[in-house]
C-alpha cells in the first residue's frame, strides 16, 4: 500500500505552487518597473497555475490581478504622458 503520492504528482504540485508565487512576485514588481513585460508574464504564470490546480490559489489570483493592474497602470501613464513608457 502506497501512502504518498507518486513523485511526478508531488513535483507537479510544487511546480504550480512555484508558478503562483512567481506570478505574485512578478506582478508586484511589475507595478514599479518593466510592467510591459512583467504584467503579461504574471498573467500567464497565474493562469497556468490555476489551470493546473495549484494549492496556492489565492496567491495565483493575486498574481493575476497584479498582472492586469500592471497593464492598466501602463495604459494610464501612457495616456497621461503620451509616450510608450513611463518613469518616476
Amino acid at each position: 500500500m502506497q501512502l504518498t503520492a507518486p513523485a511526478s504528482r508531488r513535483t507537479g504540485i510544487r511546480d504550480t505552487d512555484g508558478m503562483a508565487v512567481a506570478s505574485f512576485i512578478l506582478g508586484l514588481l511589475g507595478l514599479l518597473v518593466l510592467n510591459l513585460f512583467l504584467g503579461p508574464i504574471a498573467i500567464v504564470l497565474a493562469s497556468v497555475a490555476l489551470w493546473r490546480g495549484t494549492e496556492r490559489r489565492g496567491r495565483a489570483l493575486l498574481g493575476l490581478g497584479l498582472g492586469v493592474a500592471d497593464l492598466v497602470v501602463l495604459a494610464a501613464f501612457m495616456q497621461f504622458d503620451s509616450t510608450i513608457s513611463w518613469s518616476f
